[in-house]
């Protein structure tokens, strides 16, 4: 008999750049509810690796936020913050086996370069072979090659040509701050995270963290990616975007709404009923099967305005 698969672990990774607004609500609560009606796990891990984009006081209140709309997490809540040996040894292994190389190259040098699709850019060969004489490191890069295909469980068949698509990708920055890529992936291993069920802005970066994945010898999860909310405008709900945050809602009106996007819409009088009941019956009636296959949409009708 083949071996059973192990014991589903999820997580919810946000980083406290600011309040959670609706589109954080949504990939929240695909990930509690994939890993709650499969009788798994679900961690909580605030991404606060770069700290210059962390706002101070941001990680309490999302953390706040959490436990008033009725997510409960396993286990005591990860802070990147605290894990920079992890991603220090990890970059060590990298660089020793040669899967890394030192880059000169600045931003600006960089301006006109061909956008990959999460709009970063790729990132043309310049120092593949060596520092241009008399320059320095900016950062270090992972080489990108090779084709990473898998199938999300959302969007389908997803396939990337890393060299083409991507470029040589960045693991450590000039400022010493580990890049995300690199310290998601040392992350979700460590935790032993089996599926990654997230919003599709990330769909892009799957294929760098897999391939760290290979180069790093750790399993690759499952993956699913949500549609992501995005205001009249077509913007993804940001901070930067101007997204209220979802405290404004009652949190009954907000959770249903959330499900609804999801294709779960739940009776009308659960959304003013005991939050308890309406998490129920979502756990009971979550299939991500019924998740639309689109990676993005408006919010729902009569909440856009105010939360955009």
């Amino acid at each position: 008999m083949p071996p059973a698969p192990p014991p589903y672990i999820g997580r919810f990774a946000p980083s406290p750049t600011g309040p959670l607004h609706f589109g954080s609500l949504v990939a929240a609560i695909g990930s509690y509810l994939e890993a709650r009606s499969r009788g798994g796990r679900w961690l909580l891990r605030i991404e606060d690796v770069d700290a210059p984009r962390t706002v101070p006081g941001a990680a309490d209140a999302i953390i706040a936020t959490l436990a008033r709309f009725g997510f409960d997490w396993d286990g005591e809540i990860a802070w990147q913050s605290r894990r920079l040996d992890a991603y220090r040894a990890a970059f060590e292994q990298l660089r020793a086996a040669g899967h890394v190389f030192p880059c000169a190259c600045t931003r600006r040098e960089m301006a006109d370069s061909a956008l990959a699709r999460d709009g970063s850019r790729i990132y043309p060969g310049t120092c593949r072979k060596g520092l241009p004489p008399g320059r320095s490191a900016h950062a270090w890069r992972v080489r990108a090659q090779g084709t990473v295909t898998f199938d999300d469980r959302v969007q389908g068949r997803q396939e990337e040509d890393l060299a083409r698509d991507v470029g040589d990708f960045v693991v450590l920055r000039g400022d010493g701050q580990f890049a995300y890529q690199l310290a998601v992936v040392v992350d979700d291993a460590a935790a032993g995270v089996t599926d990654v069920v997230r919003g599709a802005d990330l769909l892009g970066s799957t294929g760098r963290q897999i391939h760290l994945q290979h180069l790093l010898g750790v399993p690759t999860p499952g993956y699913a990616h949500l549609p992501v909310v995005v205001n009249a405008a077509g913007e993804k709900l940001s901070k930067q975007t101007l997204a209220a945050p979802i405290d404004v809602l009652p949190q009954g009106t907000a959770l249903a709404a959330a499900l609804a996007f999801l294709g779960h819409p739940p009776p009308a009088e659960l959304a003013h009923g005991p939050l308890a009941g309406l998490w129920a019956w979502a756990i009971a009636n979550w299939k991500l099967e019924r998740v639309p296959r689109r990676t993005q949409a408006q919010a729902p009708a009569g909440l856009a305005a105010t939360l955009s």
